[in-house]
Parts: structure tokens; C-alpha cells; sequence
């Protein structure tokens, strides 16, 4: 699931310097929401069918994700405004950095 986490991020990243934005944004989404799912197996030991989306609107709701990561978790599935610009300032590659480090560390993957 790291290597799976990563090579989001790293898309994400990519689709950003090529100038496609929303693509970018599907990535860190996916990412992001890809870490929530190993996180809710390791601590239920259960399988997580739910896509990244679900999984980040379930991230949100949990009580014990600390108020940063939860408006993190809400940004990243705000959808876009008619003119597809977000309601928002918080780069969205950021949010999904940051839920992904909080929850798997460093992704150092090979």
C-alpha cells in the first residue's frame, strides 16, 4: 500500500508540473485516502473496500483524527466551484503530504 501511496504522490506531482491541475488533485485524493484505508486495516485488522473518497469522508468523521487533518481530509473532497476553482487557498498536494505523513511516516519505498 506505501509503494501505492507514493507513486500517487508522485503523479500527483507530475500532472501538477505538466500544468493539470485537476488531475493532480485526483491524485493526492487517491493517495490520501489510500493511506486512511491502511491506517483503518491496521487498526481493525479488517479489509477497507471503500474508495478514497469514502475513505476520506469516514477519515473526517473519526473522533480521533486531530482538527488539522480533518479539514485536511474535508478539503480534498470539496468539490470545485462551476469554473473549477477550489472554494479555498490550501494546495491540495499539501493536505494529502500531510495526511499521508501523519498516518504512514516517511515513504521512502523501493
Amino acid at each position: 500500500m506505501r509503494d501505492r501511496v507514493k507513486l500517487e504522490l508522485d503523479q500527483a506531482y507530475l500532472f501538477r508540473a505538466r500544468g493539470n491541475e485537476g488531475r493532480a488533485r485526483v491524485c493526492a485524493r487517491r493517495a490520501a485516502g489510500w493511506a486512511v484505508a491502511a491506517f483503518r486495516h491496521r487498526r481493525s485488522g479488517g479489509e477497507t473496500h471503500l474508495n478514497a473518497y469514502q475513505q476520506l469522508r469516514w477519515f473526517r468523521k473519526f473522533e480521533d483524527t486531530p482538527i488539522k487533518l480533518r479539514k485536511a481530509a474535508d478539503r480534498l473532497i470539496t468539490h470545485v466551484t462551476p469554473s473549477y476553482d477550489l472554494p479555498h487557498r490550501e494546495d491540495p498536494l499539501e493536505d494529502a503530504e500531510m495526511i499521508v505523513h501523519a498516518l504512514l511516516g516517511d515513504l521512502e519505498c523501493d
